[in-house]
C-alpha cells in the first residue's frame, strides 16, 4: 500500500529525511517511534506532499502508483488521510459543515450519526467553529471523525494519544481499533498508550531522519521505556559509520 525508497527531503534548505526506507502492506498497520525532532512529522508531510517539503531523491509509491511528484489534493483523492497532531483553528467553518462536505457520497446519515455517538461528538461541538475553543480531547475526536468519514485506504495518525485524558483515549482507541481492521495505517506515538487498543504488526524507530531499526512493536516499545532512545542513537551512529 505504501512504499518509500531511499527518501531524502529538505525544507528551507535543511535536510530532514536522510534516506528513509519503509514498506507497509495492504491491510497492515505499523507504528513509528522516535525522539522529538527525529523527522517523524517531516515524513508525514512528505507522504502527504505538503508544500515546502522538497524531495531531493528517492521515491514514494502509494497503492502501486508513484506519487513522489503528485500534488497533495491528488494524493488525498487517491485515499490518504491524516490525523494531524496540532490542526489549526478555522473560523467561519463549523465542524458539522466540514463533516457534511467530507462525507458526501461516502457515508449515510445513519453511519455519520453512529460515528459521532461513538466518539461522543454532540450537537454543541458540531455547531462550533473548527477547533476554536476545543479541548485537547475534542480536537483529537474531531480530527478522527473527519478522517474516518473520508473512508481513506491509508490512515496516518500523528500522535493520536497526546494531549488526551484516559476517557478520550478509550473512545479514540476503540474507534481506531475497529476502523483499522480493513485498511492500512501508520501510527506515530511517543509513549505508546494507543497501542493498548490498536495492535500494529511492525514497529520502526526514526533517529535523525533515518529509520534505524524495525521489529515487533511491544519489544521495541519496552526497550524504549527501559533505555530511552540512547540505544537507537547508537544504531544510528553504527549505520552512519557503515555508510562512511
Amino acid at each position: 500500500m505504501l512504499r518509500i525508497e531511499n527518501l531524502h527531503v529538505s525544507i528551507d534548505g535543511r535536510l530532514v529525511l536522510r534516506g528513509v526506507d519503509l514498506e507497509i502492506g495492504d491491510g497492515e498497520t505499523h507504528v513509528l517511534f522516535g525522539p522529538n525532532g527525529s523527522g517523524k512529522t517531516s515524513l508525514v508531510m512528505s507522504i502527504l506532499g505538503y508544500p515546502g517539503y522538497r524531495v531531493l531523491s528517492g521515491r514514494i509509491s502509494f497503492d502501486g502508483v508513484d506519487i513522489t511528484d503528485k500534488p497533495m489534493d491528488e494524493r488525498v483523492r487517491m485515499g490518504i488521510g491524516v490525523v494531524f497532531q496540532n490542526p489549526p483553528k478555522i473560523y467561519g467553518i463549523r465542524l458539522k459543515d466540514l463533516i457534511k462536505i467530507i462525507s458526501k457520497s461516502k457515508m449515510s446519515g445513519a453511519e455519520i450519526s453512529g460515528l459521532m455517538d461513538r466518539l461522543n461528538i454532540n450537537s454543541s461541538l458540531l455547531n462550533r467553529y473548527l477547533n476554536v475553543g476545543f479541548s485537547g480531547g475534542e480536537i483529537k475526536r474531531s480530527e478522527i471523525a473527519q478522517v474516518l468519514t473520508m473512508k481513506p485506504k491509508f490512515v496516518i495518525l500523528d500522535e493520536p494519544d497526546s494531549g488526551v485524558d484516559l476517557d478520550n483515549l478509550q473512545l479514540i482507541g476503540r474507534e481506531l481499533a475497529e476502523n483499522l481492521k480493513d485498511r492500512s495505517g501508520l501510527i506515530i506515538t511517543h509513549h505508546g498508550y494507543i497501542l493498548n487498543y490498536v495492535k500494529p504488526v511492525k514497529a520502526h524507530v526514526m533517529v535523525n531522519g533515518v529509520i534505524v531499526c524495525n521489529g515487533e512493536p511491544e519489544t521495541i516499545l519496552n526497550r524504549i521505556k527501559e533505555s530511552g532512545y540512547r540505544w537507537c542513537e547508537r544504531c544510528y551512529e553504527m549505520r552512519r559509520s557503515e555508510r562512511l
